[in-house]
């Protein structure tokens, strides 16, 4: 009908014209305002306590780019029975001398001088004695010929350096076991790219007279960048003359995990020690750490002639990590009173051309 029709247009004007706002209804019930205030709390204790301080989830982070340099100083005086009165200086007992993330220091030696290129008894060998054959583990090329070793023993005779090493006697004490006093410097340069954030372990307060003067010690100073050889394998909990004997390898841990929500001073390195070999006598085949070199000179009769050495040493690894956080620019940018300001040093924005262009506060 024509009044049907006219109520259904009515409705639809009303639906299409109608304007709809929320009706705010508060009860005054203790009980139900208790239980709503308790909930406001918890998602904000949550927010502050859970999200933004344990989870820190308001801030950025960047991992450290690191380069490192080391400087190792000291001095020894030796008496042996092979070399006689010999100063060991930093050319000789450090490899290298002026190291950068590893540096090996010596602390034992085997030496055996005046090897000339001759032949001699093969004592480790007891194979047949063949013209040109070599054993892995052996010292030289058999010439084929078996020779008196001893009264009693025979063996194969070989062309090498000669007289052969013998290394089955080590030192002990260890010869150099004085390089528990060497010190070594450690110049540590780090950087956060993310947050164009630098910094280095010698510290605004240190300098040249300070250097002269300073020792890391972990309650007195734990800021000098010197550190005494002993006292590193000590806070990593090893004995110095135990581990001098046949060498081994120490980290120096340099943590830089800093919070740039705070002002610089309070980013500084932690220093932190650790033997990082297997020092475990059980199933341990090949213990603590060695290699061998050689001296060359000619005698006098102009043959050429060598002192070899097999070395022991402890090797230090410097490993540095960490991690910075800041605030993250999502709240620098929303949540600050600041942030057209903040927004302004942080983007640039540039026109067709190419061209910066200021950025327009917001009003």
């Amino acid at each position: 009908s024509a009044m049907g029709c006219k109520n259904c247009c009515s409705i639809c004007l009303q639906c299409l014209f109608g304007y709809e706002t929320n009706v705010m209804l508060v009860i005054n019930n203790k009980g139900v305002g208790a239980l709503f205030r308790l909930i406001q709390f918890l998602i904000i204790a949550y927010v502050a306590v859970y999200v933004c301080w344990i989870q820190r989830a308001y801030q950025d982070t960047d991992s450290v780019i690191s380069s490192v340099s080391t400087k190792v100083k000291g001095n020894i005086l030796t008496n042996t029975s092979i070399e006689g009165v010999h100063v060991w200086d930093v050319p000789e007992y450090v490899i290298p001398p002026q190291g950068e993330k590893s540096f090996l220091v010596l602390t034992n030696v085997i030496q055996t001088p005046g090897q000339t290129q001759s032949k001699c008894p093969e004592c480790e060998s007891d194979s047949d004695c063949i013209e040109g054959h070599t054993e892995v583990h052996g010292n030289g090329v058999q010439t084929g010929h078996c020779v008196q070793y001893s009264d009693t023993i025979k063996t194969c005779e070989v062309q090498a350096w000669c007289p052969l090493e013998n290394d089955t006697i080590i030192p002990k004490p260890a010869l150099l076991g004085a390089a528990e006093h060497f010190t070594v410097l450690i110049k540590n340069n780090i950087q956060y790219p993310k947050f164009s954030f630098r910094k280095r372990n010698l510290l605004h307060h240190i300098n040249s007279t300070y250097l002269k003067n300073c020792t890391f010690d972990r309650k007195t100073d734990p800021h000098c960048p010197i550190f005494r050889l002993g006292h590193m394998v000590t806070e990593a909990g090893e004995d110095f003359s135990i581990m001098a004997l046949k060498g081994g390898i120490i980290g120096i841990f340099i943590d830089w995990n800093c919070d740039l929500d705070f002002p610089e001073r309070f980013c500084i390195p932690k220093y932190s020690f650790s033997r990082l070999d297997n020092k475990n006598p059980e199933n341990n085949i090949a213990p603590g750490y060695n290699f061998r070199f050689a001296k060359y000179y000619k005698n006098n009769k102009s043959i050429e002639t060598r002192t070899l050495i097999k070395a022991f040493g402890i090797r230090f690894d410097v490993i540095v990590f960490g991690m910075v956080t800041a605030i993250c620019d999502w709240v620098m940018l929303t949540c600050m009173k600041d942030r057209d300001q903040y927004a302004k040093r942080k983007f640039i924005h540039l026109n067709q051309n190419g061209d910066s262009v200021p950025l327009v506060s917001k009003s």
